[in-house]
């Protein structure tokens, strides 16, 4: 069984400039939206909490949604997990502990309208409030004061005495019991079960998020490496153009869809690179191979010829792929339809890349090297 029959001799080098310029101004417009909108960054690169819950009776997104605001949550994100029959949702907020940039001026009234507060100091980030007041005050009285500004109170911790004052740590509740209090007041009679909780902090976010960057880069890195050391070394500068291409492409889907950008879709962007560079370099291998068979040939001319030889076998490849991810899109949700989507566009634009923006620069390096050993007075030689 062939896909194509017979050998083709499609010109697709002749079309390559045309396909730069547009690769060049869909890049330039997605890097331009990512330094001005930026992405939509999941609670693995912000920070923030994540809840998952089960509902017994049937519901759906929008009802959750205005039962979580209805509750007191500001926006929450509420995302439809599984199949509508399972009625398992994810809420997603910002921030980790109920003790935010809104509440904290509401709580620390609340603490000096409580008690005569010598000094006081917030956590954010850990959702603690310390201070040191001139008389001994009974922590249930501190934790209703609290409690009533808007901030939900986990412990109320007595640290003892200093110098005739008493010192006092506030530790407030996470966000994962204001998502589940604000459900059973907006969503009064419903029942529901709490299967998941996650948080990640925003100091942990950035990290994880710069790990990534540092993954990319260091991938990409490491194929151009291996592309300089096994073909020539004007093979590898087209190599890397195109894994940028492919990043920048695939980031352009996250960008457009507002998809969440998260750990997953830096597993998606290595997985293309990998993806990418295997198609690359199995037209760079034909390249090479018939860079011999036909000595004296234009290099355009038989990047051409070695295009067209492996046009099958990327068809095969690329199309037998597809079909698992085209099962991803219909029946995934959530993480894994995000997935298999940005994977799909991967597949799409490295293929092209492959043929359209790597092989095109070999051959205006080539051209590059043949005009300085021109300049330089040195012999020239046809095609390589």
């Amino acid at each position: 069984m062939e896909i194509i029959k017979g050998k083709t001799n499609i010109d697709f080098i002749g079309k390559r400039r045309i396909a730069i310029w547009i690769s060049s101004v869909i890049n330039l417009a997605i890097v331009i939206g990512i330094a001005t909108v930026g992405f939509n960054f999941g609670v693995d690169f912000a920070g923030g909490t994540l809840v998952e819950v089960k509902f017994a009776q049937s519901t759906n997104t929008e009802k959750v949604r205005e039962g979580a605001k209805a509750g007191g949550l500001n926006e929450p994100q509420v995302q439809a997990i599984g199949s509508a029959e399972e009625n398992s949702f994810v809420l997603r907020l910002g921030g980790t502990t109920q003790l935010t940039d809104v509440s904290e001026k509401a709580a620390e009234a609340a603490i000096r309208g409580a008690a005569d507060v010598v000094t006081l100091s917030k956590d954010l980030e850990n959702g603690l409030i310390n201070f040191r007041v001139k008389a001994k005050v009974d922590p249930a009285t501190l934790k209703a004061a609290v409690e009533k500004s808007g901030t939900g109170v986990k412990e109320v911790r007595e640290l003892g005495e200093t110098n005739g004052n008493f010192d006092y740590q506030i530790v407030s509740a996470g966000m994962a019991d204001k998502v589940t209090q604000a459900l059973k007041t907006g969503m009064a009679g419903s029942q529901f079960e709490v299967r998941r909780v996650d948080y990640v902090g925003p100091q942990i976010g950035r990290q994880l998020r710069n790990q990534g960057v540092s993954a990319l880069v260091l991938a990409m890195f490491a194929i151009l490496l291996y592309v300089a050391f096994r073909f020539d070394l004007k093979f590898g500068p087209g190599a890397l153009v195109a894994m940028l291409h492919d990043v920048i492409m695939v980031a352009g889907y996250f960008l457009v869809s507002r998809r969440e950008f998260n750990l997953t879709s830096i597993a998606v962007l290595l997985t293309i690179l990998g993806y990418s560079i295997n198609d690359t370099i199995v037209i760079y291998d034909r390249i090479r191979e018939e860079m011999v068979k036909y000595k004296g040939k234009p290099l355009a001319e038989i990047i051409n010829i070695a295009v067209n030889d492996t046009l099958s076998r990327t068809i095969l490849t690329s199309g037998v792929t597809a079909l698992s991810l085209i099962g991803l899109l219909v029946f995934g949700v959530g993480e894994i339809f995000d997935f298999a989507a940005a994977m799909l566009v991967g597949i799409v634009v490295g293929t092209y890349s492959s043929v359209y923006i790597a092989s095109p620069l070999v051959i205006w390096l080539d051209e590059r090297e043949h005009q300085n050993d021109g300049a330089a007075g040195k012999p020239i030689s046809s095609g390589v």
